[in-house]
């Protein structure tokens, strides 16, 4: 009996409103779970929604799905990189637009894996695919390791210690992998047999993935710690020059605050980035009140400012008393044009702790770099730029879990935060240019080296790898044995 046009119509509408309804159940999961202040979890069921629709829908509807449920995250950052961090729109677009579209063919790939009937496969597209995007981004792009939403899961500590045997991109294969079993499991192109395969694979990284994250966590970090202390003292909104009146008064604070930290113990402070400017003429203003605190205290003072030395601008840190500077290597596109890179890597003298700033840490082959120099702790002025500051901060966190470093990192317009090698924040402050903030905290500092921190980014290439995988079983024909119903009649 064929069907009348009218049961058509009506099949066709229900159709629609189930396309529209799972579209934008993840758009919604993808927005609150994604983003610059996410909800831990939600992302991990984001991708349910589209991927249990795409077996029963075209291909070209599926694309659409996955491209539009991808717009709840790139909704919210579409200001940020516009507005806030003022980069240019063809940039901005390129980078939302191109994720956007890349999603939407990863879904995609999962839809024609699932209809030829292989489940292991299907399984692997989506995290494999995706975690590939996020990890050639990173290498091929100018924004580093910036691009990922592992770092929505920050908070999910047994989760994150993934991240020391894998990097950020273990992160993101296993927020996606449960979605795709999921998917996978209600495919009605999958047999029972390969059902049960893929519930005995999946569960099984999964629980032995979440018990080495909780080993790692129970496990003692290092029995030596570090008394850190992180200021913020009000300034103006501008680069202070050190030789004005208000940059004088700024240092004056910043004693001050040293000192009250000192008898609380810390052997270490650190100040924000770019928190005054000087030059070879006017920087005896800053370094000579704040070498007479530190050997009077007995105490390492890290200062964030902008030095022009030799007709040079440099975004620098200095330690006082040692005087050892650093220069920021990674610089902002376009914000940060003015400064010359730097290029040499440093320590504190006698201490394994090494200087780096902010954006330094959206870098994870810098902070590689620095472990494999012996540094146990990072020593991070940083300036944020206020809407970011949960996120930006959580990426120094997550740096800090894939080598097994301690991070203390003292932005102004953003968080001072104090974190361990397992990723737990020791301590944490808001910051703002109105009001003075500091935090306390003791870093226990970790023994030996991670498996990130030894063999970098092999998680990376197994999963462009992986993704190449998929692509060619993809490209293959029907899996023997496979049912051959179609649903989307």
């Amino acid at each position: 009996m064929c069907p009348t046009p009218r049961s058509s119509n009506i099949h066709g509408v229900k159709r629609f409103l189930l396309a529209a309804l799972a579209t934008s159940a993840s758009a919604l999961l993808w927005h609150l779970g994604t983003g610059l202040r996410p909800l831990p979890g939600l992302a991990i069921l984001a991708p349910l929604p589209v991927l249990l629709l795409v077996p029963r829908v075209s291909a070209a509807a599926a694309f659409l799905a996955g491209a539009l449920s991808w717009l709840g995250v790139v909704a919210q950052l579409w200001p940020y990189f516009l507005d806030t961090l003022e980069q240019p729109a063809p940039v901005t677009a390129l980078l939302l637009g191109g994720t956007t579209v890349l999603f939407g063919g990863v879904v995609v790939l999962t839809r024609a894996l699932l209809l030829r009937g292989r489940a292991g496969f299907a399984v692997l597209a989506l995290p494999a695919g995706w975690a590939a995007v996020e990890f050639l981004l990173a290498v091929a792009g100018p924004f580093g390791a910036w691009w990922s939403i592992a770092y929505s899961q920050a908070d999910l500590l047994p989760l994150i210690q993934t991240a020391s045997l894998t990097g950020v991109w273990g992160i993101t294969f296993l927020m996606l992998l449960p979605a795709a079993a999921l998917a996978v499991l209600c495919a009605p192109e999958i047999t029972r047999a390969q059902r049960l395969r893929t519930t005995a694979a999946v569960s099984a990284g999964v629980v032995a993935l979440f018990a080495f994250g909780c080993w790692r966590l129970a496990a003692t970090p290092g029995t030596d710690t570090v008394a850190v202390g992180l200021v913020a003292v009000t300034q103006p909104p501008e680069y202070v020059p050190v030789d004005s009146a208000e940059g004088r008064a700024m240092v004056s604070r910043a004693v001050r605050e040293i000192e009250q930290l000192a008898d609380r113990g810390a052997e270490v402070v650190v100040l924000p980035e770019k928190s005054w400017r000087a030059d070879d003429a006017t920087l005896a203003l800053l370094a000579e009140p704040l070498t007479e605190v530190s050997r009077r205290r007995d105490i390492h003072v890290i200062a964030g400012l902008i030095l022009t030395t030799g007709g040079t601008s440099y975004n620098a840190a200095i330690d006082f008393p040692s005087g050892v500077r650093y220069a920021k290597h990674f610089l902002i596109p376009g914000l940060e044009d003015e400064h010359r890179p730097g290029t040499q890597w440093q320590q504190v003298p006698g201490r394994p702790w090494a200087l780096a700033i902010c954006y330094d840490l959206d870098h994870p082959d810098l902070v590689r770099a620095n472990q494999r120099r012996g540094a146990r702790l990072l020593l991070v002025p940083a300036l944020d730029f206020t809407d970011d500051y949960w996120l930006h901060s959580r990426m120094a966190v997550l740096r800090g879990v894939e080598a097994g470093l301690g991070v203390a990192r003292a932005p102004q317009l953003g968080e001072l935060v104090a974190s361990d090698s397992r990723g737990r924040v020791r301590a944490a402050a808001r910051t703002d240019v109105g009001v003075t903030r500091t935090v306390f905290a003791r870093i226990p500092l970790a023994e030996g080296s991670t498996m990130y921190a030894r063999f970098g980014n092999w998680f990376g290439w197994v999963c462009v790898a992986m993704c190449a995988g998929t692509l060619a079983a993809a490209a293959g024909g029907r899996k023997a044995g496979a049912s051959r119903t179609d649903l989307r009649s």
